[in-house]
C-alpha cells in the first residue's frame, strides 16, 4: 500500500508524457499506427479468403496477394472518390450557396419576423463571414495532404507485411528466458486474434453499410452520392459518434436540395434503417464482446485520441484502447488498470503473467 502512491504519480506522470509524444509526433506516429492497422486488415482478410467455400486450399501467398489488391484496390478507389468529389463540390457551390440563403429567409418568414432578411443583408452577413471558396482551396490542400498520407501508410504497410515472418524470429531471440518470451509471444497472438478480428469484421460491416448508404441516397437523388456514402461508412468506425456523424452531414444536403421539411425527415429516417440494423443486430450478432471494453472508457478514449489525432485518433482510439488491455493483463503491476477498463471486470488470467 505504501508503494501504491508513488506508483500512481509515476504512472500518470508517464501518462502525460505519452500523450505530448503522441501530439508533437503526430505526422510520423500516426501513419506507423495507420499502416500497422491496414496490416491487420490485409491479413484478417487473407484468413477470411481461406475460409471462404473453395479457397481452403488455395496457397498462402495466393491468398496474401488477394488480400493486398483487394486492399490496394480499396483505398485506390478512396482517393479517386475524394478527388473526384472535391471537383465536383467547387463546381457546385454557388448553387449550394443561394439555396442555402434561400432557405434562411424562407425559415425567417416561417418564424414570423419583423424584419425579413433580405437578399443583400444575407449576403453581407452570413456570405460575408463565410468564405466558401477558401474552404473549397483547403479542402484541396487537405486532400493534397490525404493522397500523400495514404501513400507514406501503403508504403509502411508493405513493410510490415513483407517483414511477418521474420518478426516472428524476433520475438524469439528477445529474451534468454523461456517463460518472458513465451509471455510476449502470448500477447501478440491475443492482440492478433482480437483486434485483427475486431478490424476486418467491422470493416466488412461498414462496408456493407457505405453501399445500403449510396442505394439510399441515389434513390433520394442526393448529389454526390457516393462521397457520402464513403463517409457514412469511414465514420462507423468512430464509436457512438461515428452513426450521428455519417446520418447528418448528407442531411444539410438533402435540406438543401429539397426545400422542405418533411423529405428531409422521411429521408433521415430511412438512412437510420441500416444504421439501427448493422449497429444494433447484425454487428453485436458477429462480433458479440469480443474487445471487453467499458462503454464508459470508450467514451472516454474517443474523447481523448480525438483530442490528439482528431478524426484519425477517433478512428483507432476503440482499438488502440483494446490492445492496452490486452498488454495490461499480461503484467501482475498493471492488471488491476486492465480490469477497470474492462467491461464487467471479468478478464482471463494469463498463465505466462509476470509479476513484475
Amino acid at each position: 500500500m505504501r508503494d501504491g502512491l508513488p506508483r500512481l504519480f509515476y504512472g500518470l506522470g508517464l501518462t502525460l508524457m505519452v500523450g505530448w509524444v503522441l501530439l508533437i509526433g503526430r505526422p510520423i506516429i500516426l501513419p506507423v499506427v495507420a499502416s500497422v492497422v491496414v496490416a491487420y486488415v490485409v491479413l484478417g482478410l487473407a484468413e477470411l479468403i481461406g475460409r471462404a467455400p473453395g479457397f481452403g486450399m488455395v496457397p498462402a501467398a495466393l491468398r496474401y496477394a488477394l488480400a493486398v489488391a483487394l486492399s490496394l484496390g480499396a483505398m485506390g478507389f478512396i482517393v479517386w472518390l475524394i478527388v473526384q468529389n472535391i471537383s465536383q463540390v467547387s463546381a457546385l457551390v454557388p448553387r449550394y450557396q443561394d439555396q442555402f440563403l434561400a432557405l434562411i429567409q424562407r425559415g425567417a418568414v416561417a418564424a414570423g419576423l419583423d424584419n425579413e432578411p433580405s437578399w443583400q443583408s444575407l449576403r453581407r452577413d452570413i456570405v460575408g463571414q463565410l468564405n466558401l471558396h477558401r474552404v473549397i482551396l483547403t479542402s484541396v490542400v487537405s486532400v493534397a495532404s490525404i493522397v500523400g498520407t495514404f501513400a507514406v501508410i501503403l508504403v509502411y504497410a508493405g513493410f510490415i507485411l513483407s517483414e511477418q515472418k521474420a518478426f516472428a524470429n524476433k520475438i524469439a531471440r528477445l529474451s534468454d528466458e523461456p517463460a518472458k518470451t513465451s509471455q510476449i509471444q502470448q500477447v501478440i497472438r491475443d492482440v492478433n486474434s482480437r483486434i485483427g478480428t475486431y478490424l476486418v469484421m467491422k470493416t466488412l460491416i461498414n462496408l456493407t453499410l457505405g453501399i445500403a448508404s449510396y442505394v439510399i441516397l441515389r434513390l433520394y437523388g442526393i448529389e454526390l452520392a457516393g462521397f457520402w456514402a464513403l463517409l457514412i461508412g469511414l465514420f462507423n468506425y468512430i464509436p457512438y459518434l461515428g452513426g450521428i456523424l455519417g446520418v447528418a452531414l448528407p442531411t444539410m444536403l438533402a435540406l438543401v436540395q429539397f426545400g422542405e421539411i418533411w423529405p428531409v425527415v422521411m429521408f433521415v429516417l430511412v438512412m437510420c434503417i441500416p444504421q439501427v440494423a448493422l449497429g444494433n443486430f447484425i454487428e453485436p450478432w458477429l462480433m458479440g464482446n469480443s474487445l471487453n471494453l467499458s462503454p464508459f472508457i470508450i467514451l472516454v478514449s474517443l474523447v481523448a485520441w480525438a483530442s490528439i489525432w482528431g478524426i484519425a485518433g477517433a478512428i483507432l482510439s476503440v482499438p488502440i484502447m483494446a490492445i492496452l488491455v490486452i498488454v495490461f493483463n499480461e503484467f501482475e503491476s498493471t492488471r488491476a488498470v486492465a480490469i477497470l477498463l474492462s467491461k464487467d471486470g471479468t478478464i482471463a488470467s494469463s498463465p505466462t503473467a509476470s509479476a513484475v
